[in-house]
């Protein structure tokens, strides 16, 4: 089976890289497609928190589902130099993706993309200038293979990638609400563990109809250090009165971006978690429907003739989002490293950095007066380390 342009993997990144190309031009309906492994709805374990930034892209392409969510209007962060809680509306929301991805692919349907299900790609190999990928669905050639296949990417590994270094591991479940929650539209991380390089977290969600909250543990694998997330969990819960045998536990990994890789080889590119997403929290939704939005333009041009698949990686490099994911990519070793403390206290020290925090991951414009405040006192922790 031929195709122009083959993406393996429909989640928010391969949906919305295929929609993404048909808007770019719309002679690829029919050219492409998109081969998942399981069948709408499936499970994806996920937090679910997705920025107003990724809903915003979802929106001008058409494909942003009525789902079931929860509105998030407000973050909560406390580490070992206390807590800071601040409220700014319509930043985001919680969704399920049971619920989100399916929605999006039936919208995508409706755009004309081909989405092969029961699709599960076995392996992707490179013939000249094209690429045969093979899949429990049959065999694919393409001129270029977009790989969207999350952590375990078949694609990624045929880049001649590993499954790089910042690497996470994830524990979540859901409970009722407790007496000790944030208010509800508030997502509360908690990083006062300072032995755990990552943190905990508390987000409003809604199952079957039913108003729960989304627990979960985060663990940054920066190091050979090994924590039990059970154990670890599992003690946090026990102080708000719940027993975590008790919940369904689901685990999964994340793997954080690495901008020194190549992104591309060949016919063969990366995007969304394959390529890599924000290793300091493990954001991953947003970036992953960004990278999705930017693939469209990319492809139309290299099947025009007009570049090559190979400078996929300086155009992530030089996009906004690679910008933002190079920050969070130095960011690692200053808050998992031995100066976390001092960050900690310039995080907390007043409500700007969580203010700013909050502006970005809603695209709302920066409010001036913030981010001075934010990156002055940036600045000076910066001048403290250079100077200790």
């Amino acid at each position: 089976m031929k195709r122009d342009v083959v993406v393996v993997g429909g989640g928010p990144a391969g949906l919305a890289a295929a929609v993404s190309m048909i808007d770019a031009d719309a002679s690829l309906a029919g050219r492409v497609v998109v081969l998942e492994k399981a069948r709408y709805p499936r499970e994806k374990y996920c937090a679910g928190a997705v920025g107003a930034r990724g809903e915003k892209i979802l929106e001008r392409l058409g494909i942003f589902p009525d789902v079931p969510r929860v509105p998030i209007d407000g973050m909560s962060l406390r580490t070992g130099a206390g807590e800071r809680a601040v409220r700014v509306a319509g930043i985001g929301h919680v969704v399920r993706r049971i619920e989100f991805d399916a929605g999006i692919a039936t919208l995508a349907k409706a755009r004309g993309v081909d989405i092969a299900c029961d699709a599960k790609v076995e392996r992707v190999e490179r013939d000249g200038d094209r690429a045969i990928v093979e899949s429990s669905a049959g065999s694919f050639e393409a001129r270029v293979v977009v790989g969207c296949d999350g952590v375990g990417s078949v694609v990624r590994k045929a880049v001649g990638l590993g499954v790089g270094k910042l690497r996470a591991q994830v524990l979540e479940l859901d409970t009722e609400p407790v007496a000790s929650d944030r208010p509800r539209a508030i997502i509360h991380f908690d990083a006062s563990d300072r032995a755990l390089p990552g943190y905990t977290w508390d987000f409003p969600t809604t199952v079957g109809g039913s108003d729960l909250v989304c627990r979960g543990i985060y663990h940054l694998k920066i190091g050979d250090e090994e924590i039990d997330l059970t154990s670890k969990l599992g003690e946090r819960m026990r102080a708000m009165g719940l027993d975590i045998t008790k919940y369904k536990n689901k685990r999964f990994a994340e793997r954080g971006i690495e901008m020194a890789e190549t992104l591309a080889k060949g016919p063969l590119m990366l995007a969304g978690e394959a390529a890599g997403i924000d290793p300091v929290t493990g954001e991953g939704i947003a970036q992953a429907i960004e990278y999705g939005s930017m693939v469209g333009p990319f492809v139309s041009r290299v099947l025009a003739g007009e570049t090559r698949v190979e400078r996929w990686t300086e155009v992530v490099r030089r996009s906004r989002l690679g910008r933002d994911l190079r920050i969070r990519e130095r960011l690692v070793r200053e808050f998992y490293g031995r100066r976390r403390p001092d960050l900690e206290r310039v995080l907390v020290a007043d409500d700007n950095f969580l203010l700013a925090g909050c502006r970005h991951f809603g695209a709302l414009p920066m409010k001036p007066l913030v981010v001075a405040v934010a990156l002055g006192r940036l600045g000076a922790y910066f001048a403290r380390g250079a100077f200790a």
